[in-house]
């Protein structure tokens, strides 16, 4: 389908599905998302339902079929069932085609022709009749239909307790049984307006009667200026547009002037209430975060960094060649090393550098000139992506790399370890920059018409303001993720490739994701005692989620029963990186994570690995104690080390005892020109510089206590 200009050979992936005839030919021109909020639309049937807050939309058989979810809560998990609440077609049968797409919306062409704009967060299912025979259906009997006198408004009471409105923009001839008089043709909205847990109001009516005749088509999200993100929607009708926001949403939006916020205006949803926003563009202002290679406050005391230096000569005399081919694994393996350089540096401990370097090169190199023996790189011609050489060939190779499940999270690590070595040595960055643009692009590209290799933003939910992980495979509850702390790697390591190669657009949109991904941690995946996103039943069982899906929330893991709670705290920390001080920044909520972990550390089989992730949380309130328990490990997680557990531990500075406000994990915005890509560049590079002065003047200090210096 694509021609390969990628830096690594083109494949025939035999382990991917082909692209399913769901797409119009149009779109098969370009790499198609693998990863998409509404992926289960083009996989297998396409009859499973997605997600389109605040309701789940089906399409099956010629058939649109909406739903407003009622939410089923248990200590274990939480999901949305679906429910045949409305349907509408025009056509008795047939498929759907996806004859669009962008960053926050699709459109739906069903047999008829019925055309759908799917765009998310809209209060209305829009739906565009252009012939056939009109039908609604329901699963429910029909208590009552009435109709506004010109029968362009139609309120339809259910016996589940729902009220739904159809609006038309001509004539409707909609009977009690819900079957329509003659033809139609024309728009039609469709909005849920009160259900048993929502009862109805006069006021939410007024509302979706006021803006019932502006709906959007399409939308556009623009990163062209670091930590901003501006929403557009395409609309047709007359009026103002209205649109739903989610939690992290609010938190960062520009709010105009004439506050377009509508607040009595609310639908509930998986992720919390959504509130009503005025208004075809939205303005979000994400707080600028440092990319730092080193701490943010460096080493408290001279005692620290002899024991950090200690395990580090060991950890480094111990480098010996990585026994694995897994993408997945020997990406952790080489990023572990690359931390043991980094540390070495903040240490200054040069010495032993040019060991670890010259082990980076000899461990990554082949993977980016073609010699590595049992696996390697290659281009999916198929969908347009970076897979490996296992994954083309078997769908369950390298944790699903060939069906594109966790690109992200491999990718990252390889960015982390290529950024450090590229750091270290800058001929080795030169020779092999088209390969190490060609990974990180597999998940970082933002404007895929400058190329024909990788869709955009291939893992990044724009929408939701997160990641998803699940690649080409249909799920029941949407797209999924795990690991909010290995995407938060992937798009932090990204950002550093962008210090190395002096690439300001590569450093602002990886640190622009890298700051959503970690605010999105913080209000979903982080469980605190006074969330009021998830009910007391689960709040009370959880301090941290297992996996979240675009419709369900579960505290069992892919690898692990949700009892081992040290593999939930664990796989939401992992890799341990400087960046890992900012989304773990609320101490209490910390303190919070590790008590209620730490009972199931006494079970029987519990792995050395995991129990280190659980002890340097504890050290950001209790140092001591977590040091002695760091000591007495007998083993580390691949993809970690005494050394770096230590450098964090002997890191921690006085900031780390004080309380951060719940939710808001993030530093205070910097009140500055952000339209200045270069301003952010600088401003980044000037912090760093800073920290670095501050550093060494501690370091000059410590060393005045042990030398004596002759007078002047």
């Amino acid at each position: 389908m694509h021609k390969s200009l990628s830096s690594f050979p083109a494949i025939d992936n035999t382990a991917a599905p082909n692209p399913p005839p769901f797409f119009a030919q149009n779109l098969l021109r370009r790499p198609l998302p693998t990863n998409a909020a509404w992926q289960n639309f083009v996989l297998k049937k396409g009859n499973q339902p997605e997600y389109f807050h605040p309701y789940l939309v089906q399409s099956e058989n010629g058939a649109l079929t909406v739903c407003y979810p009622a939410r089923v809560v248990h200590p274990a998990f939480i999901f949305q069932a679906f429910v045949a609440n409305l349907s509408i077609s025009c056509a008795p049968s047939g498929a759907h085609t996806l004859t669009s797409f962008d960053d926050l919306s699709l459109t739906l062409e069903l047999p008829g022709p019925l055309r759908v704009p799917l765009v998310r967060g809209s209060p209305y299912i829009t739906c565009i009749v252009e012939g056939g025979d009109l039908k609604f259906s329901t699963i429910h009997a029909v208590l009552n239909v009435s109709s506004s006198n010109d029968s362009t408004k139609h309120k339809i009471q259910f016996n589940n307790g729902q009220t739904w409105l159809v609006y038309s923009s001509a004539l409707l001839k909609l009977n009690s049984d819900l079957s329509v008089s003659g033809s139609f043709q024309g728009v039609l909205r469709l909005a849920l307006l009160s259900d048993k847990f929502d009862q109805v109001t006069d006021e939410k009516e007024q509302i979706l009667d006021r803006f019932s005749t502006c709906y959007p088509i399409s939308a556009q999200v623009d990163l062209a200026a670091p930590f901003r993100i501006c929403y557009k929607w395409e609309k047709k009708g007359w009026g103002d547009l209205l649109m739903l926001s989610h939690s992290v949403h609010r938190h960062i939006m520009t709010v105009p002037a004439d506050d377009s916020v509508i607040p009595e205006f609310i639908y509930r949803s998986m992720d919390g209430d959504l509130v009503g926003i005025v208004g075809d563009s939205w303005v979000l202002e994400e707080t600028h975060i440092p990319i730092n290679w080193h701490s943010i406050e460096g080493f408290e005391s001279r005692k620290g960094k002899k024991a950090v230096v200690s395990a580090l000569e060991h950890d480094v005399a111990d480098l010996n060649p990585i026994g694995t081919t897994s993408t997945y694994f020997y990406g952790k393996a080489i990023a572990r090393a690359a931390r043991l350089a980094l540390i070495a540096e903040e240490a200054n401990c040069h010495s032993l550098i040019p060991r670890i370097r010259e082990f980076l090169e000899q461990s990554i190199t082949p993977w980016l000139d073609g010699t590595f023996v049992g696996n390697g790189f290659v281009y999916d011609k198929k969908w347009g992506g970076l897979i490996s050489k296992n994954g083309a060939q078997d769908s369950g190779a390298d944790f699903g790399l060939g069906v594109y499940n966790d690109h992200h999270y491999h990718f990252g690590y390889f960015c982390y370890a290529i950024a450090v070595l590229a750091k270290l040595d800058q001929n080795w960055a030169r020779s092999f920059k088209p390969q190490v643009y060609s990974i990180v692009k597999d998940f970082m590209t933002v404007n895929p018409e400058e190329g024909v290799l990788y869709t955009r933003l291939r893992n990044f939910d724009l929408w939701k303001l997160h990641s998803w992980a699940g690649g080409l495979t249909e799920f029941a509850d949407g797209r999924n993720q795990e690991s909010t702390s290995e995407a938060l790697n992937a798009y932090y390591s990204a950002a550093l490739l962008g210090l190395v190669y002096e690439d300001t657009n590569l450093i602002g949109i990886g640190s622009t994701l890298a700051a959503l991904e970690m605010r999105s941690a913080v209000a979903w995946w982080h469980v605190p005692l006074n969330s009021t996103v998830y009910e007391s039943e689960f709040v009370q069982e959880n301090r941290i989620m297992g996996v979240l899906w675009a419709n369900k929330r579960d505290s069992g893991l892919w690898f692990a029963p949700a009892e081992w709670r040290e593999c939930r705290l664990g796989i939401q920390l992992l890799p341990i990186l400087p960046i890992t001080e900012l989304l773990f920044a609320d101490v209490g909520f910390v303190k919070q994570l590790v008590e209620w972990t730490v009972p199931a550390l006494s079970r029987e089989g519990v792995g050395e690995g995991w129990k280190g992730f659980v002890y340097a949380l504890e050290s950001m309130y209790d140092k001591d104690s977590a040091l002695q328990k760091v000591k007495a490990l007998k083993g580390y997680d691949d993809g970690n080390s005494l050394t770096n557990l230590l450098w964090w531990i002997y890191t921690r500075g006085n900031k780390h005892t004080r309380p951060v406000v719940p939710g808001d994990c993030l530093p205070v915005p910097v009140q500055a020109d952000r339209h200045c890509d270069l301003y952010n560049l600088l401003l980044s590079f000037k912090e760093s510089t800073q920290l670095e002065l501050q550093r060494l003047a501690a370091e000059i200090q410590e060393l005045k206590k042990y030398c004596q210096f002759p007078a002047q």
